[in-house]
């Protein structure tokens, strides 16, 4: 987004992204910000759906892509696919 980050439409959140994980960091999806409706409904078919916890599992050097466990499976991001997902970081 280049126009600076615009929150989620319905709440507001400005969460930070998974982009700002470090591997082995835990996190849970808070909202979906930008990007289209039919992208966002990919991100939810492939498990990124509110309140899912995942694992970041590995961060490649450039940070491009970004390696998730979640739900049992191993999900792969590039960063501008995972710039449209707001995350809270989990304990």
């Amino acid at each position: 987004m280049s126009q600076g980050r615009q929150g989620c439409k319905v709440t507001g959140c400005q969460g930070m992204k998974i982009k700002d994980m470090e591997a082995g960091q835990r996190g849970r999806v808070v909202c979906h910000t930008g990007g289209d409706r039919d992208y966002r409904h990919k991100l939810l078919r492939m498990g990124l759906v509110k309140g899912a916890e995942f694992e970041v599992v590995r961060v490649a050097p450039m940070g491009d892509p970004v390696e998730l466990e979640l739900r049992g499976f191993q999900l792969s991001l590039r960063k501008d696919e995972a710039d449209v997902v707001e995350v809270e970081a989990v304990e």
